[in-house]
């Protein structure tokens, strides 16, 4: 039904930057919450930013300050802009939504990922 494409990774200087997207398809009323999440070899998926429908932003700790959720995406998209990338930032990146369809049925939906590497 819904469905979620991420976009945008790739390999990254430290120090630099890359934008990510992820676009929202198929039947929704409306979204609840948006999340980018995060998971490197070996590690556990991190939560490392959240966008709620009232505009409200939330980042984990490790990305304060360097990664924002811009607020001038296109109709069924979000971005996640990087900044100031590290080497520890590596990881596949994933968007992960829920909210409700036209008949009122709550989804929950995760993209396929995409790959972030950051080098030194």
């Amino acid at each position: 039904q819904v469905q979620l494409v991420e976009s945008g990774g790739g390999l990254v200087q430290a120090g630099g930057s890359r934008r990510l997207s992820c676009v929202v398809s198929g039947r929704i009323l409306s979204i609840r919450v948006l999340e980018w999440h995060r998971q490197a070899p070996g590690k556990q998926r991190e939560l490392v930013a959240t966008i709620k429908n009232d505009g409200s932003t939330n980042y984990a700790a490790s990305v304060q300050g360097r990664f924002s959720i811009p607020g001038d995406s296109p109709k069924n998209t979000e971005y996640l802009q990087m900044n100031n990338l590290k080497p520890e930032d590596s990881a596949v990146y994933y968007c992960h939504v829920q909210g409700v369809d036209p008949g009122v049925y709550e989804f929950d939906e995760w993209g396929q990922g995409t790959q972030v590497t950051v080098s030194s």
